[in-house]
């Protein structure tokens, strides 16, 4: 489809980045002055040090308490640089192609910022897929037990050959069932063992965090794909300090809502408190997914899922890449909140068509901020 774009509000934003600085010339160099003398035809030639070992090494090209040669230039980072992930979608859900960069506008902290680095096009992706499987839901043979492998299996399957997977099954832990690799066959085992539950906890909490502190490192695209209930039952972790600490190792989360149809046939026989659980599951999984830039869905029907995968797909690859340096160095490790939107050359919002002039809504995803470094001492 094609889009033409006018003037229209487009918001949300996010990401983190790295430091760079031009080299500081530390020490100075003091040249004795030497009296002229006549060079002697018989002296021995001087050693060289590249042949002799034994070789009297001038004072100035010792190397430091460091290892490295005196007097030579050194380097170190100063500059705080951001990087922004960007998925522009239309009413239907379908990334908008070709986006100019100066159509981009970046507030952090309100505070508009001067977009420097501009990437647009598919990468290949880490991914870990966090898989509920608790007695509480997962019951062997049970309808949820189901859907939870036919959601596992059919998102394996729509992953391209370079992309990384890793697999965690949590229930009252974590516990990695496949490390990240290409190979989708240890992928297969690891889902193999999805099996029979064993504990009826479902701590979601401690398992986000654990996942995004393990990914945290990884250079390049990633995702957690998160296949969840989206109740938390044991977690140590509160709910405001596993949002936080999801916040800060910036990962964008994907999750899909499991066992939506069951909910609404036994809708009836659940008291308030259990309807009352459930909705509170569903916006604890937005808000995850809309904080670190990805996308809750939450089917109804077993139909919806390629769909639901296809979506994915496309949110997490055609993606553009916005870089810039804040104008706020300061490195006082608080959160700062980002915002993108869509302008005309003017300032003004811009506004999105469809081919045959009519407006459409779109969303912008992208994380809601970063968390500044702090200064060691």
């Amino acid at each position: 489809m094609k889009y033409f774009f006018l003037s229209t509000v487009l918001i949300f934003g996010v990401v983190l980045g790295s430091r760079a600085q031009g080299p500081v010339t530390q020490g100075s160099e003091t040249v004795a002055k030497k009296k002229s003398t006549t060079a002697d035809p018989n002296a021995a030639p001087a050693a060289d040090p590249a042949k002799d070992p034994n070789a009297k090494i001038p004072s100035k090209y010792k190397p430091n308490k460091d290892g490295l040669p005196q007097g030579g230039p050194t380097f170190r980072t100063d500059v705080l640089t951001v990087t922004v992930d960007v998925a522009v979608l239309d009413n239907k859900g379908n990334p908008i192609p070709k986006i100019p960069q100066e159509k981009f506008r970046i507030l952090e902290d309100n505070t508009p910022q001067k977009v420097t680095g501009f990437n647009v096009g598919e990468a290949p992706m880490t991914i870990c897929l966090v898989v509920e499987f608790s007695n509480r839901f997962q019951r062997y043979y049970g309808s949820g037990w189901f859907q939870t492998l036919n959601a596992a299996y059919g998102f394996v399957e729509t992953l391209k050959p370079v992309d990384y997977l890793a697999v965690i099954a949590y229930d009252m832990r974590p516990e990695i069932l496949s490390d990240f690799a290409t190979d989708r066959t240890q992928a297969a085992e690891a889902l193999q063992r999805l099996r029979i539950p064993a504990f009826s906890e479902a701590n979601l909490y401690d398992t986000l965090v654990f996942t995004g502190e393990r990914m945290q490192d990884i250079e390049g695209r990633k995702a957690i794909v998160l296949l969840s209930s989206g109740i938390d039952t044991f977690s140590k972790l509160t709910f405001d300090k596993a949002r936080r600490a999801i916040q800060d190792n910036g990962i964008p989360i994907y999750a899909i809502g499991l066992l939506q149809s069951q909910r609404i046939m036994a809708e009836d026989r659940m008291g308030p408190i259990q309807n009352l659980d459930f909705l509170q599951a569903d916006n604890q999984m937005k808000t995850f997914a809309s904080e670190t830039g990805g996308r809750a869905f939450f089917p109804r029907f077993e139909g919806e899922m390629p769909g639901i995968f296809n979506a994915v797909q496309q949110s997490m690859r055609n993606q553009y890449v916005l870089t810039y340096q804040p104008s706020n160095q300061a490195k006082d490790g608080k959160f700062r909140r980002l915002k993108v939107e869509l302008v005309n050359q003017d300032g003004q919002p811009m506004k999105v068509v469809d081919e045959k002039g009519k407006p459409i809504k779109v969303q912008i995803v992208a994380k809601a901020g970063y968390k500044a470094p702090r200064e060691v001492e």
